[in-house]
């Protein structure tokens, strides 16, 4: 158990009288250091050593007087000597230390005085030795009770990541894998954690057990962690008499996390040395929410595309939950805090609150929800201790802390997510208790562990969420389904859309994102309650076609959108390199909200900006409920629009510059079978191509022995060799595009894809010599000046901007919802016509002179 602060005081004060009269170094130094660290309730023998070997930068070989690896380096003088000598001294050790070996602080002392660096936040403090006990904030990281702003960013963080996945590649390269590798993992997290959190002690107690009990060549490391494992799993009165007292030490956890048993890994040298790797990172500085990368760190790139595995920062979970909840409880918490009553009443509700993941993954918005529930009640303690005539409140009592695990509830389709989820979850708490210790001056830590997260391993799109949790017990719903577009979704995860998928969607089912699937299912779950959701999706499900397909059913259902961000860009810090999605959030109910909330950006990459709006809709514009239909005919009196035509070939019917012009050369007969072709790329970047175009030329003009001829014969190979059968049966016609609607007269180019940083979409006239291909869409022949004019303006492509879907951030003009749909003006005055077509065709023009 962690000393209390006012312990640790009255044990530094009495330290410093019973050393203020020794001044030599050589003759009292080490007695020095090992009751300094019993100050503090530290073993110095299990963390620390003395006159450690190490390499200088200056003159070779030398000793530090005292090294605790990855921590501490401190340097003794005699009284009286210089102490920024001792500190260079100290610096001039780090060039023989490994990366993981190198210290966060360094502590210079002449017995007289004290100097501390802290080389992570570029801060020094020197005081007297009758002064240590005025000091003892300064050295949290000995008291336990360390205070740290908690950064998805700390490189910290990043390097945890990387040490347990790298032990995870290691143990599955030599054979330990499955449920096993993942069961160990999860059990190995808790304990590294622990040990630097003051769970397990002393600190560093797990580590010092493998470099001190286990053979160097890693023979026995895996039996002897699992020894560990059994103590941990295992009552003090219900423990061998004969245990290894180092070992009998260790506390007992509870939980379930240690109960069941399975094949012992096998460890050898460089595996023995991946663990203490994994040891140098001080675990008690990681961020809950940075599970979610270590399990990205465990998973390779394929298995986290497939899953949707994103990894959600901390900021992006606070701004789901500050809306959902947060605020809301704040607000509620600053109205009774001067009521004692009112608190009471209001530390019950805290108390019975529950909170539903239904795709939780590692337990992000779990985790940051728990922590952020336990950060308000401390608050509510605070506040009704004010009201206690007692100094100190009881630290076992049900008055104090009330909020706990069992409150989360998750589903999580994967094994090993569901088991860090659990994991983050108890490492949370007792980062909480220690939050708690700090404000009270005691320590309070619940073990053995008697509460336990709610996470279940299954498929939520399968069961009944009430068998995990009744809809009557849940306040709210939230969570980041997964990120799996249409084009990407495999057999089971379009069963599982089909499964929940409602009769009038059904049939419509292909065109949604896997995302769809919570939101139909939140949905049904939710109707006839007052429980709360949030969502972070793709912000797809808001653009073209699903937003009729999905919303259409859900708002006919009498579902609300209470707040929602508009479309913002997020990363993650996971191996393998940063997955960037462009996310919204929307947050729903079947309960209207008296002020709804709408977080605009000015770029996806930008900060929110609040707008109180009368009414959200589904493309999360302030605005009615109008859902923009699909169709396949414009609304309005004007030429149709189809898509350009589709190679299909291989790449064989296309040609660049250089191969156009090669083959004239070679066959100058070829140059009736070419034609420029234009695609969305080389519209928009002003770039040439040409293609091999049959539809108007007789076949028999083709020698079987020319160039032309070969490319021809290799479309048929590679149409033969397809999966698809319809690809297939083109093969009988390999000389022609797979798909044919090319213009028989002039036409208006539209690009289906352009950048969102564009004002307009570039658009243009071209003949119908020039083949358009299918990334780009045909207003067809009777398509004039007039009609280039209205699409390219800015009320046009205002439209756009709405309804359109989207390719990650940049725009999908699409015929059935953009061009079918706008509407076109009735009447135009004939002089404001002219004066519109006079406009497009100087543009042309210009265009065409500084080739624009």
């Amino acid at each position: 158990m962690s000393l209390t602060i006012n312990e640790i005081k009255n044990r530094a004060i009495k330290f410093a009288g019973e050393w203020k009269s020794d001044s030599s170094e050589r003759a009292e130094a080490q007695t020095f250091w090992n009751e300094f660290f019993e100050v503090f309730g530290l073993s110095r023998r299990r963390l620390a050593s003395f006159e450690k070997p190490a390499i200088r930068s200056s003159n070779g070989k030398g000793r530090i007087d005292l090294f605790w690896k990855g921590v501490l380096i401190a340097e003794h003088k005699s009284k009286g000597e210089d102490l920024d000598k001792a500190y260079s001294q100290a610096l001039d050790y780090f060039y023989g230390l490994k990366e993981q070996e190198l210290p966060k602080y360094v502590i210079v002392s002449d017995f007289a005085r004290f100097r501390i660096y802290n080389l992570e936040d570029n801060k020094n403090l020197e005081f007297k030795l009758e002064e240590l006990y005025k000091n003892i904030s300064y050295l949290d990281f000995l008291t336990g009770y360390t205070k740290r702003e908690f950064k998805d960013e700390d490189p910290v963080n990043q390097q945890a990541a990387l040490s347990i996945g790298k032990l995870h590649d290691v143990l599955e390269n030599n054979g330990y894998n499955g449920h096993q590798l993942e069961v160990f993992l999860v059990r190995l997290l808790f304990v590294l954690f622990a040990e630097d959190a003051g769970i397990i002690q002393p600190k560093g107690h797990f580590e010092w057990l493998i470099q001190n009990k286990t053979s160097i060549d890693g023979r026995d490391v895996g039996s002897f962690i699992q020894q560990i494992f059994e103590i941990l799993d295992s009552p003090e009165d219900k423990r061998q008499s004969n245990l290894d007292e180092d070992l009998a030490q260790l506390p007992y956890i509870n939980g379930s996390l240690f109960t069941e048993t399975f094949r012992i890994p096998s460890f050898d040298r460089s595996m023995r040395d991946c663990l203490l790797e994994c040891c140098a990172v001080d675990w008690s500085y990681i961020s809950p929410a940075i599970f979610g990368s270590m399990f990205q760190a465990a998973m390779n790139p394929k298995e986290r595309r497939n899953l949707g595995a994103h990894y959600t920062s901390e900021k992006n979970v606070l701004k789901v939950i500050k809306d959902l909840f947060l605020d809301l409880l704040c607000a509620e918490f600053d109205k009774c805090k001067n009521n004692f009553n009112k608190l009471v009443k209001f530390h019950d509700k805290l108390a019975n609150l529950k909170f539903f993941d239904p795709a939780c993954g590692c337990g992000n918005f779990l985790i940051i929800t728990y922590r952020e529930l336990r950060l308000l009640e401390i608050e509510v303690i605070k506040a009704k201790r004010k009201f206690s005539q007692a100094e100190t409140l009881d630290l076992e009592t049900s008055a104090f802390s009330r909020v706990n695990v069992d409150q989360l509830y998750g589903i999580e389709i994967e094994e090993f997510p569901a088991r860090i989820s659990e994991v983050a979850l108890w490492l949370t708490d007792h980062q909480m208790n220690i939050r708690l210790s700090q404000a009270f001056g005691e320590p309070y830590i619940r073990l053995p562990l008697k509460a336990q997260p709610n996470i279940h391993n299954k498929n939520a799109l399968r069961i009944d969420w009430n068998e995990i949790i009744k809809k009557e017990e849940i306040s709210f719903i939230l969570g980041n389904p997964p990120f799996i577009g249409k084009q990407l979704r495999n057999k089971q995860q379009n069963d599982d859309l089909e499964l929940v998928c409602e009769p009038t969607i059904k049939k419509n089912y292909g065109v949604l994102d896997y995302v769809s699937a919570w939101y139909i299912k939140a949905a049904d779950f939710i109707k006839g309650t007052n429980i709360q959701t949030a969502f972070v999706s793709t912000n797809s499900i808001t653009q073209g076609e699903q937003v009729c397909v999905l919303w259409s059913y859900l708002l006919s259902q009498g579902l609300k959108i209470n707040f929602a961000h508009r479309t913002f860009k997020w990363t993650n810090e996971a191996k393998g390199g940063k997955a960037a999605v462009f996310c919204v959030i929307i947050g729903f109910s079947f309960v209207e909200s008296s002020i709804k909330k709408l977080y605009e950006y000015e770029t996806v990459s930008s900060e929110p900006h609040l707008i109180e709006s009368a009414n959200i809709n589904p493309y999360l514009i302030d605005f009615e409920n109008l859902i923009i239909q699909s169709r396949n005919k414009p609304i309005c009196d004007i030429p149709e629009i189809v898509f350009g035509n589709m190679p299909n070939d291989g790449g064989y019917l296309l040609l660049t510059k250089e191969e156009k012009e090669a083959l004239i050369q070679k066959e100058p007969n070829s140059i009736n079978f070419i034609k420029p072709i234009v695609s969305a790329k080389e519209f928009l970047n002003g770039l040439e191509r040409w293609c091999i175009w049959f539809n108007d030329v007789p076949l028999n003009k083709i020698e079987r022995n020319s160039e032309i001829y070969k490319r021809i014969e290799a479309v048929k190979q590679y149409r033969l060799a397809s999966n698809r059968e319809a690809t297939q049966k083109l093969a009988k016609t390999p000389y022609l595009f797979g798909e044919i609607r090319q213009p028989s007269g002039k036409y208006i180019l539209i690009p289906r894809v352009s950048s969102e940083t564009r004002t307009y979409i570039p658009m243009g006239f071209f003949n119908n010599t020039v083949i358009v291909s299918d990334t780009c869409l045909s207003v067809n022949t009777s398509a004039n000046y007039y009609h280039l004019g209205v699409l390219i303006s800015s009320m046009h492509m205002a439209w756009m901007r709405q309804v359109c879907g989207r390719l990650e951030g940049r725009y999908r003009y699409s015929n059935t919802i953009v061009y079918n749909n706008f509407p076109w003006p009735k009447e135009t005055n004939k002089k404001q016509k002219q004066a519109m077509e006079e406009a497009v065709e100087l543009m042309l023009k210009l265009r065409e002179k500084y080739q624009l």
